[in-house]
């Protein structure tokens, strides 16, 4: 499904503002043969490209200076279609083969996953609210930059029955993200640090609330048993204040309320 109209996002990268239409995308991409589809891809016009590949065409930016999911988030909000799997860390299989996912048809993107990417991140489950949300029809108005820590609501969205403020959250690694504290191990267990992400998250969507009354506020969560038991325990206050939670699997797909 297409976003609500073909209005142009606006955002930030490495400190300058851009905007980007969907028309510019196809534009800018119409005679550019794609690259070889490693992980996360585009359809830009009935051809698959890698996003990263997709994004630096579009936007005129070197791939060096943005990562992978600067390129998705912005895509998905395009209402481009994408595709590409992420492994848990720790599970059985290295990559997803041909028989894995089925052979792909001439448009569509041999995936691998890598084993060190996880999907809980941040940034990806915002990655997949961001797509499940223009594939919905939804305009998005604006998308924080969450692993530059940006301040403000994560995902801004525009549907028919009106605006929602998303507050988005990961679920803790045993791990620490900077690769000079790779081999280090957290003092902190994922579940009580969870415990603490989830309270903040509750916390910011409640600020929403009283902030733009007239808002949808939702927040966003991997799912996790963790994160369902403590919704478990505060469920009827949160629908008491009209707060929603969406859930983020895996495989990428999302529960929308």
């Amino acid at each position: 499904m297409s976003r609500l109209d073909d209005a142009p996002i606006r955002f930030t990268l490495n400190g300058r503002r851009y905007e980007l239409s969907r028309a510019q995308v196809e534009a800018r991409l119409a005679d550019a043969a794609p690259e070889a589809i490693h992980k996360h891809a585009v359809r830009v016009k009935n051809i698959w490209f890698p996003a990263v590949q997709a994004f630096e065409a579009a936007v005129g930016v070197p791939r060096s200076e943005f990562i992978s999911h600067t390129a998705r988030r912005h895509l998905a909000a395009l209402g481009f279609e994408l595709r590409g799997e992420i492994e848990p860390r720790g599970s059985a299989t290295d990559a997803i083969s041909n028989q894995d996912v089925g052979t792909p048809g001439p448009e569509e993107p041999t995936t691998v996953a890598s084993p060190d990417e996880e999907w809980h991140t941040e940034a990806n489950v915002q990655a997949a609210v961001v797509t499940a949300l223009a594939h919905r029809g939804w305009r998005i108005l604006s998308v924080a930059n969450t692993a530059a820590r940006e301040h403000g609501i994560d995902v801004i969205a525009r549907g028919d029955g009106g605006t929602v403020g998303i507050e988005v959250k990961g679920f803790p690694s045993r791990s620490y993200a900077d690769s000079r504290r790779a081999h280090e191990i957290k003092r902190t267990s994922p579940s009580t640090q969870a415990g603490h992400w989830f309270a903040a998250a509750v916390l910011a969507a409640m600020r929403l609330r009283g902030k733009e009354p007239d808002w949808q506020s939702a927040i966003a969560l991997p799912e996790f048993q963790r994160y369902r038991d403590l919704y478990g325990e505060v469920a009827a206050s949160l629908s008491a204040a009209q707060i929603d939670v969406w859930w983020v699997h895996p495989d990428g797909t999302v529960e929308l309320s």
